[in-house]
């Protein structure tokens, strides 16, 4: 049995895990800060850097607890190192490094994109519904060989990226966002109807009983005989300003728009180019599975094209494994150590970290 504890503070959320074997969940603590930040109606990073130090050993302390493990249990620490805030990853960053050195435990400096696509390795003792886990049984990698390839649609604040995954640490990029990331154009849009912060959930809860097709904006790159470069490619920002120019022709003032068609037809719009290009690059490249994850895998309109328009069976997290968490950063942990190791401790935060590809 390997236990490793993971810390999590890339942006607005400290969060520490204790991951059995790299796909158990033996606790998963998670200190939101959600209260904090809605007057700015999104993250303000000094803030968000200044709780992260308030928070950090308190949850770092109920992830044992709940775990009901020791310091001497544990094989590993993890830690994001990137991308995300430079002060909040720092917070992280620095606790973790201190209790590595003081513990004598080894280290690994996680991807925190990398830790999204392990989000659907995860279960709970029996409580995650089997069809939201990746991970295949015994019987499963004997007969499929880990069901490789995969194909997994990140869809976040910062991040819309289709990714190719032949194995545990291999991962080819197909696709990525152009410009606004869909869990970007979620708060935008938010802004633009008088709505609150987060914008992905008060754009779901204003959509629901709207018109999806009430209006009728762009769905961006999907003429792949013109642009056939983008085929894999996404881009929102269009979509984004389409929603403003409405709001204008209407008058701008959210005591008299109709939110809820506009809202409506706003989500259609993401969902439907999300589902499509995922769907294409399912088939073009043979893939036995899909995995949907990031924050935006949380929108009961995706999660629901996703189950009804996808060729092959997909794998969505439950809702508490979409946001930031740090149990998804120790499954990722477990395999990055099985194949590399530990990291040195001399390593820093990266703000802008990219995930490694490597084919």
């Amino acid at each position: 049995m390997s236990l490793i504890l993971a810390i999590e503070t890339s942006c607005d959320e400290t969060a520490a895990a204790v991951i059995e074997d790299g796909h158990r969940i033996r606790s998963n603590v998670v200190a939101s800060q959600i209260e904090l930040h809605r007057p700015y109606g999104g993250v303000f990073p000094e803030i968000a850097s200044r709780q992260h130090v308030f928070d950090i050993v308190p949850v770092v302390e109920a992830a044992l607890a709940e775990a009901g493990v020791s310091w001497e249990q544990l094989a590993a620490l993890a830690v994001t190192r990137g991308p995300g805030l430079a002060g909040s990853l720092l917070v992280g960053v620095n606790a973790a490094k201190a209790i590595a050195w003081s513990r004598g435990l080894p280290i690994l400096a996680m991807n925190h994109l990398e830790g999204h696509l392990y989000s659907n390795w995860l279960d709970e003792g029996g409580k995650i519904a089997a069809a939201a886990i990746t991970r295949p049984s015994p019987a499963e990698l004997d007969a499929a060989g880990q069901a490789f390839p995969l194909l997994v649609l990140i869809v976040s604040g910062g991040h819309s990226e289709l990714v190719l995954m032949r194995g545990h640490g291999r991962y080819a990029r197909l696709g990525a966002t152009l410009d606004d990331a869909a869990g970007e154009a979620f708060d935008k849009v938010a802004r633009l109807l008088g709505l609150s912060y987060p914008g992905g959930p008060a754009v779901q809860r204003a959509a629901e009983g709207g018109n999806p097709a009430a209006f009728d904006f762009p769905r961006a790159l999907t003429h792949y005989a013109i642009q056939p470069e983008h085929r894999f490619n996404f881009s929102f920002s269009g979509l984004k300003t389409a929603v403003l120019r409405q709001v204008r022709e209407l008058g701008g003032d959210p005591a008299v728009l109709p939110i809820a068609d506009l809202a409506a037809s706003f989500q259609a719009a993401v969902v439907d180019v999300l589902v499509r290009k995922t769907a294409d690059a399912a088939q073009a490249y043979g893939v036995s599975r899909i995995c949907v994850c990031g924050g935006v895998a949380a929108n009961q309109a995706l999660r629901q094209a996703v189950t009804e328009r996808l060729p092959v069976p997909a794998s969505i997290p439950p809702f508490f494994l979409c946001t930031d968490n740090a149990a998804m950063i120790g499954a990722a942990a477990h395999y990055r150590l099985l194949s590399d190791g530990p990291s040195a401790l001399d390593f820093d935060v990266e703000p802008n970290l990219a995930l490694q590809f490597d084919l």
